[in-house]
This record gives C-alpha cells, structure tokens and sequence, in this order.
C-alpha cells in the first residue's frame, strides 16, 4: 500500500504524512496546489464533474462483491448492484457508510470496502479518489461499533468540563476512521440544545451555553483534523431549539437576527476559526433570515450571505441526507439538489433519486440556472479538501493500519477514563449512593432498553445488571420497556421483592408516559430507587418522590458502564448539567441550573 496506509495507524501524524501541508486556510490550497486541482477539474466533462458533487449511500460489505439481498437494494434504489457500478455510472465523489447499509460489519471488512472503492475510483477516465464519510458522533449516533472504540456522546462530555477530553476524542476516533479509509466525519454537533423538547438533537449537543458548545465544537474539531479525518460542524445555522425532527417534518426556528448571533452563532464561528473542513447544512426555516420560507439548505440568504459572506467561510459546504422530510416538502427531489447548489452548497448528501437528482442538476447547466464555472468552484473546494486529508498522495488503507490503531487496549482504556468523569448525580438524598454491599447487595435493574447503538454489549439493563456483578453485587436485569405496561409494572414490583434495592433506567420520560407510573410504584414498595437516565438528562422533573438520581446522557456501554461505577461507589460522581432541568410544573423555573452536579 502507499505510505499514507502507515500513517494512519499513528493517527495524529497521518494529515502530515498524506498531504496535509497542502493546507493554508481558510483561504484554501497554495496556489501550485489550485493550479494542479483546476487541470484536473479541465480534464473532466460536464458528467464526471456533476458527479463528484454527490455523496451517496450503497448496501454491501464489499465494493464489487455484495450480498445478495444488497445487489437487490442496490438495483431497487439506486439502479445498479455494487459501489465500483455506482462510481462508474455516476462518478459519486463521495460514499456515506451506515450500519443499516450493512457497510461497517468489523473494522478490517471497513476497510476492505473502503479500498475496493478507492479502486473503483482509480479506475474511471479521470481518476479521482473518494471522500467517505459516516456519522461517528458518538454516544446515541455511531455508526462503526465495537471492537472500534466509542466514547461518550457531546453532552456527557460536556459534562465531564474537559476540553482535553474532546480533543482526545476526536483525536482517537478520528486516527480509528483514518485507519478504516474514513476521511470525513460528519461531527461535532454545533447545536445549541437550549430547547428540551427537541426530539433530534438533545444529547448530541454539548450542551445550552453557547459558549461552552463553542469551546468543545472547537476542540474536537481539532482533534479530528490532527488525525487526518475531516470535521463537520452541523446543522448549520443552527438546530437546537426546535420541537420537530427535520427527518419527519419541517422544523422552525424562530429566533431574531440578535438571538440568532447570541445563541447559534458562537459555535459555527469557533469551527471556523479552527480550521473545519465542512459544515453541514440544516432543513429548518428560519424566518428572520428568509422571508420565502425555504430550509436553510436552499436558502442564498442564509448559506451564501451569512454562512459564506458574513462569516467568511471558504470551506465545503455539505447538506443533510436530501431523503429527509424537511428538505423535500416544497420541491421535487429533482429540483433539491439544483435549489442548494444555488444556494451555496458544495456537496450533495444521500439523495432518494439519484438518477433525478444527477439529470436535475445537469439540465439546470444546460439551461443556464447553473454555469458550468459554478460547478468548477464548488468542485474545486471539494477537491482540495480530498487533497489536505492526503486521498491523492495515499487515499488506501492496510490491514496492518487497522489492527495497530482500531480497538487497541489503550484506546479503550482512555474511553472508560472519560466516561469516568461524565456521570452526573443529580439527587442524593439520605445518602442513598453509593449502594452498600452490605445492606443493598441484592440489587434488581429495571426499566427503559430502547435500540441499542451499533456495538453494544445488550440491552441497558442487561449491561448495568453484569456491571454491577462484576463489582460485587448480585445483580438481576429485567426490562420493562419505554412505555411499561401495567403488567410489566406489576412484574418490576414483584421481582423487587425479592431485592434489596432497584436501578430503574429511564428514557425521554414525559407527563404522560407510564415510566412514571413504574417509579412510582418502585417508591411504593419503600425499597431504595435509584434513577438513571439514559438518554435526555430531564426525566427527573417529571418523577417526584426520586431520591437518589443521575443522568448518563446516552445507553451505549461505556457511560453505563460509567454509571454503574458510580452507584457501586467506585467512582466519584464528577460530572456537571450542561443544560438546565426546568420544574415540570412551571418550565420557566430551573429545578437544577447548568453546572449542577453533586459528590459523594
């Protein structure tokens, strides 16, 4: 393999071994570097450079050789049956890896894929590598699970206070994806979650303060960048405080020109002043910057005048999947992609039609809606971003780059440590935690076991239940589900019987939800409780009567796993609220402020 495959098992020197000094931002490539990148881009047609512009999903494990139910998917959604069909016919400039796709089965498979498809790009007329790309946020959204290391998500980290921690992070996963030929990754979050009903950011924010997200976006920015992976600030200009999933529907924020500057903005402009490579687009309207109503993705005034103009950012500009809701209620799906090319995106992410959206775009070069020198700009950026993350000096990976860098035991270690520092004890009256072997060693964990993310170890319960074992309790898991039913609550009671004290893992509990009925009827039984939310952190404003409370921010092993610690009394609680809990009873008073969080 070229030399690039044994930088990236060191992670942190690979941007410098493949090509990373081609970098000088923001003002882009050196000028030898843009010259070579526009003789490339001259050496292309219309087709080949129309192409490049898109990031799309495949099914399979393997570039060439998928399954078959995968060629059948691939056939059905896209027309053809593998990624090297799909890179000949559309001359895809990048590939988007999910779990549901089956394309990250184990590191090693990855980064086969990831080379079977650099081979596919070598092969065209003009040979141009990929940029892959994945949602590896961490926590709540990883797309790669075990035995690649996951760490906490944004809003435990922010909890745990530590801008080293980020950085490290993203230092780690990053030189983890570099060694899987992943070169993009579409984090940090740059939300600011001040709303708590937002049903799809929450947690995968770093918090409420915008200058805290600010600080934290910042750092793992850098810390990606350092391993040779390209960061991504989204969802531009900002979806933090909205109660609709742009997956479903379309969201709007209605924040002014000033509350938008003091809330959203800080985050995005300390990406930028890091250096980030990409900023990805949000299907929200916002009103105060375009009056017609359209998604931040195909809105001029908000990704040209504010994003590019205002902010001056000269980076790639990426949109969310263009198969959510929010981006094609107005428009036909093959009109999105011409909409937000003309609105000032670069790259076009995941389309639903790929046929319509590459002969949308094509049709609107011919008719003049979009000049061919527009095309070339937008081609340029993308191609100097394929350049500073080293894919033209060495865009393969190895085997041997894989089981040096992924997984390893250090790695590991290091994730436990954080997540170490991010579990947050909210409530501890009396007392209660830690458990004592003694009096409570009998100990029954029910409650919430929603999906778990790629890579865990099972279902929450089941997880906190061996944890607490393996610290000296005599643990029993038994789930009863997001939305308990009587009978299973009638279970919960009965089984606590025969306990000494219960762990009852809560998730997004809300004024209607039957978790809160579980609870209460825990209580009842006067035995201890104690509760762990494991996903948003204000589920205790709805559960009166709780004595003893933490939040873990996400149900993935290494913050149970964190969590579990904690309540044995092997470690110190040390994390700290990073967005308020509101009084259920009157949601404009804080139960417990940002920076709440007590010890032992």
């Amino acid at each position: 393999m070229l030399t690039a495959a044994a930088a990236a098992a060191t992670g942190v020197a690979a941007s410098r071994a493949a090509g990373g000094t081609a970098y000088a931002a923001p003002g882009g490539p050196r000028r030898d570097v843009r010259e070579r990148l526009r003789a490339l881009i001259a050496r292309m047609s219309l087709e080949e450079k129309v192409g490049q512009l898109f990031v799309m999903r495949v099914y399979g494990h393997s570039a060439t050789a998928p399954d078959a139910a995968d060629v059948e998917a691939n056939r059905k959604e896209i027309g053809v049956s593998n990624a090297a069909e799909l890179i000949a016919k559309y001359h895809v400039g990048g590939i988007i890896y999910f779990s549901w796709t089956h394309n990250t089965r184990d590191p090693r498979q990855i980064a086969e894929l990831s080379n079977g498809i650099q081979r596919a790009g070598a092969a065209q007329r003009v040979p141009v590598p990929l940029l892959i790309a994945t949602d590896q946020e961490h926590g709540i959204v990883a797309r790669i699970g075990a035995p690649a290391t996951l760490f906490p998500g944004a809003m435990a980290l922010a909890a745990g206070g530590s801008r080293e921690d980020v950085e490290t992070v993203g230092r780690i996963s990053g030189a983890e994806l570099y060694a899987m030929g992943i070169r993009q990754d579409y984090a940090p979050t740059a939300d600011v979650n001040v709303n708590p009903a937002n049903p799809v950011i929450g947690v995968r924010s770093f918090g409420a303060d915008p200058k805290a997200v600010a600080r934290f976006v910042a750092a793992e920015v850098k810390g990606y960048q350092a391993a040779g992976v390209a960061a991504t600030a989204k969802h531009f200009p900002g979806h933090g405080d909205t109660d609709t999933d742009s997956h479903i529907g379309i969201p709007y924020i209605h924040h002014s020109a000033e509350e938008w500057e003091r809330l959203d903005a800080p985050p995005f402009k300390a990406a930028i002043a890091a250096g980030i490579d990409s900023i990805m687009t949000a299907h929200i309207v916002v009103p105060a910057f375009d009056k017609s109503e359209d998604p931040a993705t195909l809105s001029r005034p908000i990704l040209t005048g504010i994003l590019r103009e205002r902010l001056g950012y000269d980076g790639v500009v990426v949109t969310d999947s263009l198969g959510m809701e929010g981006v094609r209620k107005k428009y036909g799906d093959d009109r999105v992609p011409v909409l937000a090319l003309r609105a000032g995106v670069d790259q076009l992410l995941n389309p639903p039609d790929l046929e319509a959206a590459y002969k949308g775009v094509l049709t609107a070069v011919g008719n003049g809606e979009l000049s061919e020198r527009e095309i070339d700009e937008k081609l340029l950026r993308i191609l100097a971003l394929k350049e500073r993350r080293g894919l033209f000096a060495g865009p393969y990976t190895s085997r041997r780059a894989v089981d040096r860098t992924v997984g390893t035991k250090r790695h590991l270690r290091t994730a436990d440590k954080i997540a170490d520092r991010t579990t947050t004890l909210l409530v501890n009256e009396g007392g209660l935690l830690p458990l004592s072997r003694r009096s409570t060693r009998r100990v029954l964990v029910v409650g919430a076991d929603p999906a778990a993310p790629s890579g865990t170890g099972g279902p929450p319960t089941g997880v906190l239940a061996r944890t607490l074992g393996e610290l000296g309790f005599t643990a029993t898991a038994l789930s009863t589900g997001t939305a308990p039913t009587q009978a299973q609550t009638d279970a919960a009671v009965a089984a606590l019987a025969e306990h000494d004290a219960v762990v009852v893992a809560t998730y997004n509990v809300t004024a209607g939800s039957s978790q809160r009925g579980l609870v209460r009827a825990l209580l009842d039984t006067g035995k201890p409780v104690v509760q762990l939310a494991i996903r948003n952190p204000y589920d205790i404003a709805q559960l009166d009567g709780v004595k003893a409370a933490l939040a873990s921010y996400s149900w993935t092993d290494v913050e149970l796993r964190a969590a579990a610690r904690v309540i044995a009394g092997r470690r110190e609680p040390k994390g700290r609220l990073p967005v308020p809990v509101m009084r259920a009873d009157a949601p404009g008073t804080e139960l417990f402020p940002i920076g709440h969080g007590l010890t032992y």
